[in-house]
């Protein structure tokens, strides 16, 4: 299996980024992911898609993602060129949602709160190491079991099933 890392700038959000300021209610008629990207984070920071470059990171506090259950919010983060997000910890259903579609996400409480906007992040998903690349410091965050990095590496869930049917 191919190694999973991601490597980018830090954008940093507080506790509890509900799904509605993930992607704002009256963006949801739009059904493509590149679409819903454009409107990724508009409300807390109207500049955000605009500022972040492919592989980027998102660092945020306790509680990411709570709110409605709508996939829309990961998809919208994943499509916008986010490679990855870590967090204190996430609500349940979007760490689902976001596995799901293959956005790779990580709780690691120490890295949330000592991780500053701007730095570049380095993430092994197979070790579950981060490394903060300004200050070299490294985090422990747990490592996604190899079936999840699979499912991840396919793009999802829906690709990984795909994938999985024709094989048999």
């Amino acid at each position: 299996m191919m190694e999973m890392k991601a490597k980018g700038n830090v954008f940093r959000f507080g506790d509890n980024i509900d799904t509605d300021v993930i992607i704002p209610a009256r963006y949801l008629n739009v059904s493509s992911g590149e679409e819903l990207a454009k409107y990724c984070m508009i409300d807390i920071d109207p500049e955000f898609v605009h500022k972040i470059h492919k592989n980027d990171i998102i660092v945020a506090g306790k509680n990411f993602g709570c709110g409605s259950s709508r996939e829309h919010a990961p998809l919208c983060i994943k499509c916008a060129g986010i490679s990855c997000i870590i967090a204190e910890n996430f609500a349940r259903i979007f760490y689902r949602n976001a596995i799901n579609i293959g956005m790779p996400i990580l709780e690691c409480p120490e890295a949330a709160k000592e991780i500053q906007e701007g730095d570049s992040v380095s993430v092994d998903f197979s070790t579950g190491v981060i490394t903060d690349e300004n200050t070299g410091k490294t985090y422990q965050a747990q490592p996604f079991p190899p079936f999840m990095q699979e499912l991840m590496q396919q793009g999802g869930l829906v690709e990984y099933t795909k994938k999985k049917l024709q094989k048999k």
